[in-house]
């Protein structure tokens, strides 16, 4: 089941995507909500009443409401307004690679526990144009990411019972302003304004249901599902980054287990893989120049199209747009003797 939400009549309104038509929630069935908010809040029932009818569509029943096609609505981020946004960190060849790349050993807390950081989860857009002040311009990157929605509230959750947790998949792709976020975490916290002024997901949200006959195991030593999914990324057509969702050391079993110690996940929280191997232009470049000292760095700019694709959780796009304002919060202060 695919879920989407997209702007109708000043709101977000839920639908499922069946055939490349949308099919509204409250219009299939009168006990649906109409927004994915009220959707996850009651997850275990809507969830069932949601698959009764998306079967009811692929037997061919009748069906008396709107029939809309996908690509003529304003698509919207799957989930518009997140309780929560949370990142881990869970594939070991992006981390190895990045540290490689700075000349580090692999640091052996990586495969202690999973981390994750928190970023602006009222800053979550879906596909589209993405609007940047110049400061997030200076080093702006893409990361390819997949990240899961929580559909029941728990805590201190066992990574053996935290798929259940789990409402479906999408994709994810956490914009950084490089420069930015080197800045500021030479003080040994954030990552903060290189992060929260945009974190893209979308085109929908798919269940794990859907899903099923790409699982994989997970790692050694390790719990949970992992998905074998090809993931990709193309700027302006031209592909620059491949991986597998499979690739992840940490699952999102483990990484709610330790997101979900001592406090409550909500329906609605968002928490992301992390960046997969070769999913950003930061890795790919210290790798480009580690091999080359000639190397030419690539970053995104204004008018930039990002298109990543994950298998089966389809096609998010998104174009980078420059603010006409000039202005900016983050001039430095020069301090005079």
């Amino acid at each position: 089941m695919k879920l989407v939400s997209y702007f109708k009549s000043g709101h977000d309104q839920l639908a499922l995507l069946h055939d490349e038509y949308l099919y509204d929630t409250n219009s299939l069935s009168p006990d649906l909500p109409a927004n994915m908010a009220d959707f996850l809040k009651n997850w275990d029932k809507n969830y069932q009443t949601a698959l009764q009818a998306v079967t009811a569509l692929r037997e061919g029943s009748p069906y008396s409401g709107n029939i809309i096609p996908y690509n003529s609505v304003q698509l919207l981020a799957p989930v518009p307004l997140p309780t929560s946004l949370r990142d881990a960190y869970a594939f070991r060849q992006h981390v190895a690679a990045a540290r490689r790349n700075r000349k580090v050993d692999m640091i052996p807390e990586f495969d202690q526990y999973p981390i994750f950081y928190f970023s602006n989860h009222r800053s979550v857009e879906g596909p589209g144009d993405v609007m940047c002040m110049p400061d997030h311009l200076e080093k702006l990157d893409f990361e390819l990411e997949a990240a899961i929605v929580i559909n029941k509230k728990g805590k201190n959750i066992k990574a053996e019972d935290a798929d259940q947790y789990i409402a479906g998949l999408m994709i994810m792709n956490d914009l950084s302003a490089r420069r930015l976020q080197m800045e500021e975490m030479l003080l040994n916290l954030g990552p903060a304004k290189g992060k929260d002024f945009a974190t893209t997901t979308g085109p929908w949200l798919v269940t794990l249901n859907e899903l099923k006959e790409f699982e994989a195991p997970a790692k050694p030593n390790h719990i949970g599902k992992n998905w074998n999914l090809k993931m990709t990324c193309k700027v302006n057509g031209k592909q620059v980054s491949e991986g597998n969702l499979a690739d992840m050391d940490w699952t999102f079993a483990e990484i709610i287990e330790r997101a979900s110690y001592g406090v409550d996940l909500y329906p609605g929280d968002i928490i992301g893989s992390g960046t997969v191997g070769t999913g950003c232009f930061l890795e790919l470049n210290g790798t480009g120049k580690l091999k080359d000292s000639s190397y030419q760095e690539q970053w995104l700019s204004n008018g930039d199209k990002v298109e990543m694709e994950i298998a089966h959780l389809g096609i998010l796009q998104n174009t980078i747009i420059a603010e006409e304002t000039d202005w900016s919060i983050l001039k430095r202060k020069h301090v005079s003797s």
